[in-house]
């Protein structure tokens, strides 16, 4: 085949818009619809979905929105390649069919499974979790399609594997053809996260018409090049910004691991392609490593919070007030962490109250849900006519709630089933990778001749800079990029790690890694741990880290007048 595939997405999350398979499915042409439902967190949460009923653990919103679509993807012979199997594919699968037959509509329907090492956790080295999955490729979704799959449902694959799958079916490539696996990779990490790519938490969104953002589409062709758009008429905009914005999300280097090709987002090359068109080209890809990253989860213990509001006058007198106060009401069994975080969100000769007030945050956690819960409840809430001057909280101190505990592992890749379960129920075996590299930094890039200019302005950073943050894991990645190629020239010498750590202080004490992206004009920094154990320990205040770019962005900083 060589006319290009032309592949949407629907979901970037579990808990995306709704509607928006409707919307793909009647707003033009697809070949295939796919969807992305897993993060670090969701499979966390499915792990909890288990626990109370071993039949659930995949996302049961996939399965209403096919009740409202199934007969209209095969209509219009649009097949469906999902990872919302979650820690259920079979199980998925099998409520499909029974959805298909009560719909009366004719479809082939096929799984993916293999990834989860939950049983085997402790013997691979992992100890005990809750859920244990390797994040495996795309060549089980593409045996399941050769096969005439209609839908294809998997469970921890990469997020890029749902597109990836579809376009070597259709083109045929070889385990081999590393160049285009990449470029399909790119192409699916740019549409994998929804309407990230049209426009949605875009750092230049002032300057465009955002609306209601619709979801994005890959035209993928033969050699891996691809366009990324979206359907005439959608909200939100597609342009090198937002795709280059998406292209940082989360890679953490020049070189992008998967299980089928080590993509090189150092070697890819954006152009316009007509308005809401870019084409992806260029791209480079190298044998993947023997290893398959497993995203663990457990259950870390109990947690709890309340947050004081202090207004007026000697806002630090008070927050010490009651912070020894509460620490002194719980010495005799203290939580094993506490953590107080005072916001000075007040003003002086404020106009509203509101604007009087700081906030005092307090957080704890401990394995005893009474330690974290009644007894830490209890205590705040005795303060209140014994504390400070206009003592009130924002909502009153909750019973205990768990929480959970993220860590990444790796396992050698031929330890690790892949088994594609075809429509008929046969079930075939998907060897991993057996070209191999491990992986490794490339070497570093020469600085560009730098900009200097005698004349400077002081201005918030985001006059000039672009950013799109978030979490791996514990640590949070921050992509910022430049929009010309003397903005580049600046930014390289001036965004240091050290000028970076002075900009953000709480990463002053944290490890922070820089790896250059000439071709894209953009640096991509890596902040190591400051999400503690993962999103679902609530680490800090923004637990995804996804404003740590925007943070850094209204960050005030001497700029060449001539950007200003």
């Amino acid at each position: 085949m060589t006319a290009p595939i032309r592949i949407g997405n629907a979901s970037g999350f579990y808990g995306d818009r709704f509607s928006a398979v409707r919307e793909m499915l009647t707003g033009g042409p697809l070949d295939v619809l796919t969807g992305d439902y897993l993060a670090e967190l969701t499979m966390l949460i499915l792990g909890r979905d288990r626990m109370k009923d071993p039949n659930r653990g995949y996302a049961k919103t996939f399965l209403r929105q096919m009740e409202e679509n199934l007969a209209l993807a095969k209509e219009k012979g649009v097949k469906i390649v999902a990872n919302a199997g979650g820690l259920n594919p079979a199980g998925l699968a099998e409520a499909l069919r029974e959805l298909a037959a009560k719909l009366g509509v004719d479809v082939a329907i096929a799984h993916v499974e293999g990834d989860d090492l939950v049983q085997r956790a402790e013997e691979l080295g992992f100890g005990k979790t809750l859920t244990a999955n390797a994040y495996l490729g795309a060549w089980g979704i593409t045996e399941c399609l050769n096969a005439g799959a209609d839908i294809v449902v998997t469970g921890r694959v990469t997020d890029a594997s749902v597109i990836v799958g579809p376009a070597a079916a259709h083109f045929g490539w070889a385990r081999d053809d590393h160049d285009a696996l990449a470029g399909a990779v790119v192409a699916g990490h740019v549409i994998e996260c929804g309407t990230q790519a049209t426009g949605g938490n875009y750092a230049f969104f002032t300057e465009h018409e955002v609306g209601v953002p619709g979801f994005p589409i890959a035209e993928i062709s033969a050699d891996g090049s691809s366009v990324i758009t979206k359907h005439p008429g959608t909200g939100g905009v597609v342009n090198t910004g937002t795709v280059t914005a998406q292209l940082l999300y989360e890679i953490t280097g020049a070189r992008y691991a998967g299980p089928d090709v080590t993509t090189r987002i150092d070697t890819l090359t954006l152009s316009d392609d007509g308005p809401d068109r870019v084409r992806i080209s260029g791209v480079t890809g190298e044998p993947p490593p023997p290893t398959l990253k497993v995203c663990l989860n457990g259950l870390g213990g109990f947690r709890n919070e309340t947050t004081f509001v202090l207004t007026g006058l000697d806002i630090e007198a008070k927050a010490a007030l009651v912070k020894e106060q509460l620490e002194g009401a719980l010495k005799a069994r203290p939580p094993a962490e506490v953590r107080w975080t005072l916001a000075r969100t007040d003003r002086p000769d404020a106009e509203t109250e509101q604007q009087a007030s700081a906030l005092l945050h307090v957080a704890v956690k401990d394995a005893d849900p009474e330690v974290a819960g009644r007894a830490f409840s209890g205590a705040a809430i005795e303060l209140a006519l014994a504390s400070y001057p206009g003592f009130h909280v924002t909502a009153p101190p909750a019973a205990a709630s768990p929480y959970g505990v993220y860590r990444a592992a790796f396992v050698d890749a031929q330890k690790v089933p892949h088994v594609a379960v075809l429509p008929d129920g046969t079930r075939r075996d998907i060897a991993q990778a057996a070209d191999t590299l491990e992986l490794s930094d490339v070497d570093e890039y020469g600085l560009p001749a730098p900009f200097t200019q005698a004349q400077v302005g002081r201005a918030p950073l985001g006059k000039v800079i672009g950013a799109r943050s978030g979490d791996k894991g514990g640590n949070a990645n921050v992509g910022v990029w430049a929009r010309s190629d003397e903005a580049w020239r600046w930014l390289a010498h001036r965004l240091t790690v050290t000028e970076f750590k002075l900009l953000l202080p709480e990463t002053a004490d944290l490890e922070v890694r820089r790896h250059l992206l000439p071709n894209l004009r953009a640096i991509n920094f890596v902040v190591e741990g400051i999400l503690g154990e993962g999103v679902a320990s609530q680490a800090r205040f923004d637990p995804q880290a996804k404003a740590l770019g925007e943070w850094l962005r209204s960050r005030e900083i001497d700029i060449p007048e001539a950007f200003l």
